[in-house]
């Protein structure tokens, strides 16, 4: 039986080398740029945790401080909640000890205490420790008490570390970077005893201001 339908001759195919190669290579190179671009590298690395730095000036000169966030987070929060809200300003370094710390942040200059927010959870097991230059937070016998005063570390005191001296530690959320000089000026200077407070600077170091520089 005959058909209408013809089958092409060899002769008569188009020549398919030529097509994939000014048509569709084309298009699957650039699909493949697209796609390669679209993806992140294997093994990209992560940023690293931005470290904030605050610097106080004082009367006695100023000092920067370069905070911790990634073992300390909920210090480093509150510490810079209260910077931000210009809370330190008027305060003063109240309790001045040789061979011990430097604290302050809680009090203005006539020994007034000045309100706070609500206190944070103790963050004493962070592996960071109580040495020289190092900046932690302040607190009562409750290990959950500490609000807005820091102390100053002048040397290196383990006695403050997890688990000492009471079971729970002094948190520890950064470091001084700069100005150290400063604080060693402030904890050499003359101190008193005035009503329920020890180790009072007798003339008042003031904080001026405290400034996230980034």
């Amino acid at each position: 039986m005959n058909s209408s339908l013809t089958t092409p001759s060899h002769s008569s195919l188009p020549n398919w080398r030529r097509i994939m190669r000014q048509h569709i290579a084309p298009i699957l190179a650039a699909l493949s740029l697209v796609s390669a671009a679209a993806l992140p590298p294997a093994h990209a690395a992560k940023a690293p945790a931005a470290q904030p730095k605050v610097e106080f000036v004082t009367t006695m000169g100023n000092f920067v401080v370069q905070l911790d966030p990634a073992r300390a987070p909920k210090t480093v929060a509150n510490f810079l909640d209260y910077v931000k809200s210009g809370f330190y300003k008027g305060t003063i370094f109240h309790r001045v000890i040789p061979g011990f710390m430097v604290q302050g942040g809680g009090f203005t200059a006539d020994m007034q205490k000045k309100p706070t927010r609500a206190p944070i959870p103790l963050e004493s097991q962070n592996g960071l420790r109580n040495l020289k230059g190092t900046i932690a937070m302040a607190r009562t016998s409750d290990p959950n008490s500490a609000t807005s005063q820091f102390f100053v570390n002048v040397v290196d005191n383990p006695s403050l570390d997890y688990p000492k001296p009471d079971g729970y530690g002094y948190a520890v959320f950064g470091k001084v970077i700069s100005g150290m000089n400063v604080i060693e000026k402030i904890v050499a200077v003359p101190t008193k005893n005035e009503g329920m407070f020890q180790d009072v600077p007798v003339k008042p170091i003031v904080i001026e201001d405290a400034k996230l520089l980034n």
